[in-house]
């Protein structure tokens, strides 16, 4: 019974892993070479351990399978404590010291956008789709 129970509990907790927006912790370089080896976006997510919207943020939102999928097709995602580095330098270079911040890079390490400030899980997909739609080329025709 105990080696079933353990089963279970392993179980779950790998769905609910998979459920979720994959964060790397990683340097930033190593999150751009990610990028540019899976043809995806950076996104970076600028958060620190005790505000609480960057915690519901990731209870709420980056929590969710939908989203995880979502984020997952189209990005590269980490995430930085602006409390130590890089977060604290990507904070000053990019933000206006509030967070959660979230950042939108192509590989080449040019910003496309940001996103500031926690949302629901709906409001946070729009934000990030109308960034994406403003780097879509126009047709010519």
């Amino acid at each position: 019974m105990k080696k079933w129970i353990l089963f279970l509990a392993v179980a779950l907790t790998t769905g609910a892993a998979q459920a979720q927006v994959k964060f790397e912790t990683c340097s930033t370089d190593a999150v751009r070479e990610a990028a540019i080896a899976q043809g995806k976006l950076v996104f970076i997510d600028l958060y620190a351990s005790w505000c609480p919207p960057c915690k519901m943020m990731e209870r709420v939102v980056f929590s969710r399978k939908d989203i995880g999928r979502f984020m997952d097709e189209r990005f590269v995602a980490a995430k930085y404590d602006t409390d130590e580095e890089p977060g604290k330098t990507l904070l000053a270079r990019y933000g206006n010291r509030s967070i959660p911040l979230y950042l939108i890079f192509d590989t080449r390490g040019e910003l496309l956008g940001r996103i500031q400030g926690a949302s629901a899980p709906d409001e946070f997909t729009a934000a990030v789709e109308k960034i994406l739609k403003k780097q879509q080329p126009k047709d010519s025709k």
